[in-house]
């Protein structure tokens, strides 16, 4: 027995220094392209051409041990230490550190990446605007609560700042204290929202009379219960993560679908990937039909609208509003084109991205 698992152990580590010298391979021939780029002014992030080969090592995976999920979650790390390699960016996100903003934007660039953690969704606009960071990463959608209005309204006067890729994560709750007998725990800190999504699972544990502290934010829940003895957290994954503080238990949510659909900012137009969705603020003549006139020509044009909401125009007297539409394909696609340059006086683009199933 001893014998066989010293060989299997042995076979592992002649992969693994196989797999150290590929990566090593595969970045410098990453810091060749960061030249290249650096040269011409391209982009670094390039979610569609990510989006393509996590689409062909699936496929080269299709039937072995590694499905999908582990597969994104290997290379998706690989791509951010390669994009810190060919030129290290700063991402701004809606803080604080350890929120779910904060998790979102980990998951796409990486443990290596420089974060800047912003008290607004307007900081993190102001940050790329003004070339102190590259991306930026806020809330625009939640399958609960709806449409985030501010980053609509931003993305809708800011004159530089386009989404580049869409992302969206479960918001999923954890229950994290260094006691680990329940009966230990006198104080729960928490946001006051997140007391009520996780109101079942303090039910069953019988932790409804234990003293609910409501704080500003899940990732100040952890800091503070990291402090305290006979404390514990309602919180995220990477805020009990930061502040070394032990999960007991996961997904203690009520709602296990609550999902948020999360947008990288930045200054620069993505390039077509084949599987594209558009995001555009529309608005129509003060006329009857002018909708229906408008929603028929994508239909003509076999366009595939995926959502369409009303937002009140600021600033102005009456009840003016701008149409939110996010819809399939590219800008520079021919029919796409065809439609939104009819209207190109009432239509304000606001990305082109590589569309996130």
């Amino acid at each position: 027995m001893t014998n066989k698992l010293d060989t299997l152990r042995e076979k592992i580590d002649a992969i693994d220094n196989q797999m150290v010298d590929l990566l090593n391979e595969r970045m410098g021939i990453v810091k060749e392209v960061g030249d290249l780029k650096k040269s011409t002014g391209g982009s670094i992030y390039r979610p569609e051409r990510e989006k393509a080969i996590l689409a062909r090592l699936e496929k080269r995976s299709k039937g072995k041990a590694l499905n999908k999920s582990a597969i994104e979650a290997i290379f998706l790390e690989i791509f951010a230490v390669s994009r810190n390699l060919e030129l290290p960016e700063k991402v701004a996100y809606l803080g604080p550190e350890g929120s779910y903003t904060h998790q979102a934007a980990e998951s796409r660039f990486g443990a290596m990446s420089e974060y800047l953690s912003m008290n607004s969704i307007r900081s993190v606009f102001n940050a790329i605007e003004n070339k102190i960071a590259k991306y930026g990463v806020v809330p625009i959608e939640n399958n609960t609560d709806g449409i985030v209005g501010e980053t609509l309204d931003l993305l809708g006067s800011s004159e530089s700042v386009k989404i580049v890729a869409e992302l969206k994560i479960g918001i999923h709750h954890s229950f994290a204290s260094k006691t680990e007998d329940l009966k230990g725990i006198q104080r729960i800190y928490s946001k006051d929202i997140a007391f009520g999504q996780c109101r079942s699972f303090l039910s069953e544990y019988s932790l409804e009379g234990v003293e609910l502290i409501p704080v500003e934010s899940t990732a100040k829940a952890a800091k503070l219960a990291a402090k305290e003895e006979g404390s514990a957290a309602i919180c995220s994954h990477i805020a009990s993560k930061l502040y070394d503080l032990p999960i007991l238990f996961e997904n203690i949510e009520d709602n296990h679908t609550n999902q948020t659909r999360f947008v990288v900012m930045s200054d620069y137009e993505n390039i077509q990937s084949g599987c594209d969705k558009t995001t555009i603020l529309a608005k129509t003549p003060d006329e009857a039909g002018a909708l229906a006139k408008f929603l028929t020509d994508f239909h003509e044009s076999g366009i595939n609208l995926t959502k369409i909401e009303s937002r009140p125009i600021r600033n102005e007297k009456d009840f003016s509003s701008w149409f939110y539409i996010d819809f399939e394909g590219h800008i520079e696609d021919g029919n796409v084109r065809e439609v939104l340059d009819k209207r190109e006086d009432h239509i304000k683009w606001l990305g082109s991205y590589a569309k996130n199933a």
